[in-house]
């Protein structure tokens, strides 16, 4: 099958079951759950206070920063995910090879960007955690959720760079066939190489008749 970065020429039915069962696609989903429990565990469980406070502060030794961190950049992967999972479904349609690599490198850079960021708020979150003070949480509320966090962001970092690895793949894989030249556009979507209304068939003319029967034509031979 004549394919392009992965995928075949534009214009084919979506099949969800094929799509699902994708390896990059498995990944995006569970680097997506992955998020949901980072933002969720620290915006629920993750700010605690001790008994005689009112205010209350980032479990991870009272670093606003720390709190900031996880969820906003779990926020942000999750709609990371949710537009690269949207582009997925999309990209068989892109009838551009030039569009499709763009495409395929902008998720290569992006899961790259999003493996690095995990990596970083891993090691951020395990530090501060392994320096809070037990005082500042006496009752040892949000323990399980501070953990989840940096369990989760470690996973994390693996998913995405999976992504990228898979990304990277296809993009060596490229267009497989002469036919998907960079410069290649499917006919179907190219209103350029469709017929302009005004164009008619000429059919017969004398001129054609003329040169049949000169000297381009047979002739026949005396015996």
């Amino acid at each position: 099958m004549e394919q392009a970065y992965g995928a075949g020429k534009a214009g084919g039915t979506f099949d969800p079951i094929t799509f699902f069962q994708q390896p990059q696609t498995i990944l995006r989903i569970v680097s997506w759950i992955f998020s949901i429990v980072i933002f969720g565990c620290i915006a629920n469980e993750g700010y605690v206070n001790r008994p005689n406070e009112v205010e209350e502060f980032c479990i991870f030794n009272r670093n606003q920063n720390a709190c900031n961190y996880a969820v906003g950049m779990g926020s942000l992967a999750f709609l990371c995910c949710a537009a690269f999972m949207a582009l997925d479904i999309y990209f068989p349609q892109i009838s551009s090879v030039k569009d499709r690599k763009k495409a395929v490198i902008a998720d290569i850079g992006v899961s790259a960007f999003w493996s690095f960021v995990w990596f970083v708020g891993f090691c951020f979150l395990a530090n501060q955690w392994q320096v809070a003070k037990p005082d500042d949480n006496p009752l040892k509320e949000g323990g399980d959720a501070a953990r989840a966090a940096i369990t989760f962001a470690f996973f994390s970092i693996f998913t995405w760079a999976g992504q990228a690895f898979l990304g990277f793949q296809k993009y060596k894989l490229g267009a497989s066939s002469s036919l998907f030249s960079q410069d290649y556009t499917d006919p179907s979507q190219d209103p350029a190489g469709a017929p302009t209304a005004g164009t008619e068939y000429t059919g017969y003319n004398e001129d054609m008749e003329a040169n049949y029967e000169g000297s381009g034509g047979y002739q026949n031979q005396d015996y």
